[in-house]
């Protein structure tokens, strides 16, 4: 009880602190409104700008501000910055599981029809993490003449796993998008293999792979909070490095797929494996070595959800947007993969039933045959 009361006489000093300079001249030195705070849902971190001229107009300042009501955890403070014009208290915590729970953020999964760049997905799943700001009353009695402060915020993210900044929405008034290309929660990764059990990367000569050589992909998120699982909606190949070209070949889109692709897992954790046989592009019929480029276009999904999202390959097949309309940046693109023209290392071997040898075995019987008939032709003059 006693730590208690020193606390809250504590702030209750604190509150009472002499009025900035800073807000004495400002024009936000007023009553709190609801366009004070300013939100910028970043791809790695979430900012909080408040006014805070507001707030000692309220008989407040930043030691009486926390997230959700959180006020015996550090980390949920913010930070007065008196060096812009007009002055703001400043909130930052990272986008993972860790940080939205240490201070009471919600963190929550919805989904609903695709629309704008997702229009052609039957379900896309978001992730809308939301809290509040607000402010702690030091008084000690039972009544109190300060108002109440409190700022509710939000950002809702697609599950996509690079973020299109187009699709980012908060409640706040005014919107500011960082990290245009930064990945979200996470890294991702795709690594070619050479076996069945992926531990031995695949080395690709300069004369180019073999025809019908087995390649095995794995696309792999770190640092990945547990809550999601890694899904691959489509995976295609270009003879150029860029995703979004006309001339491409799809591995597998939703339940259709190449004949000798073999997707093992995609979904079901954070990493998916799949498997397909080199070939070669017909418009390097003329080329000693074919090369092209491998792209998969990759999401997030809630573990309990995922399953919900993979195609049901009963007749019914859910529509996929066409290469040239994957946006570049949820698409991950591997090296460059070349293949040569002879098949095997058994086809590409020199044979023996050639035309030369067959002309050979047949001169050599003709000459056999000349040689008989001579033998009986001197028999007989003898």
């Amino acid at each position: 009880m006693l730590v208690l009361l020193v606390w809250q006489l504590g702030l209750f000093l604190q509150a009472d602190a002499q009025i900035p300079d800073e807000c004495i001249f400002s024009n936000t030195y007023r009553d709190p409104e609801n366009a004070d705070i300013n939100v910028t849902c970043g791809t790695q971190y979430m900012d909080l700008s408040i006014y805070i001229c507001p707030i000692y107009n309220s008989q407040y300042n930043e030691s009486l501000m926390a997230l959700n009501n959180q006020f015996k955890n550090p980390v949920c403070f913010g930070k007065a910055d008196w060096t812009v014009t007009p002055p703001v208290l400043r909130f930052r915590f990272p986008i993972n599981e860790t940080s939205l729970s240490a201070c009471g953020n919600n963190f929550q999964i919805t989904n609903q029809v695709g629309t704008g760049e997702f229009a052609d997905y039957s379900k896309v799943e978001f992730v809308n993490i939301s809290g509040m700001v607000m402010s702690v009353d030091p008084s000690a009695g039972m009544i109190t003449y300060r108002p109440q402060i409190h700022y509710i915020f939000s950002c809702k993210y697609p599950m996509q796993y690079l973020l299109n900044n187009t699709q980012l929405s908060v409640s706040g008034v005014n919107v500011a998008i960082r990290d245009n290309n930064g990945s979200f929660i996470s890294t991702l990764s795709m690594e070619l293999y050479q076996d069945a059990g992926y531990q031995n990367p695949l080395t690709i000569p300069p004369t180019g792979l073999n025809l019908k050589t087995k390649i095995y992909v794995s696309v792999k998120a770190t640092n990945l909070t547990e809550k999601f699982n890694l899904l691959l909606d489509r995976c295609y190949t270009t003879t150029g490095p860029f995703p979004m070209q006309t001339n491409y070949y799809d591995l597998f889109v939703g339940c259709n797929r190449d004949p000798q692709t073999k997707v093992e897992e995609n979904g079901v954790s954070q990493r998916a494996h799949f498997s397909f046989e080199a070939f070669r592009f017909i418009e390097h019929k003329n080329l000693t070595v074919s090369t092209f480029y491998l792209h998969c276009v990759t999401r997030l999904c809630e573990t309990s959800t995922c399953s919900s999202l993979l195609p049901v390959c009963n007749g019914q097949k859910r529509r996929r947007r066409a290469a040239t309309d994957v946006p570049a940046n949820a698409t991950i693109t591997s090296q460059q993969i070349r293949v040569g023209q002879q098949t095997t290392d058994a086809e590409s071997k020199p044979t023996y039933h050639t035309a030369s040898s067959a002309e050979s075995i047949a001169s050599a019987f003709s000459s056999l045959l000349f040689s008989l008939l001579l033998a009986v032709c001197a028999t007989k003059y003898d």
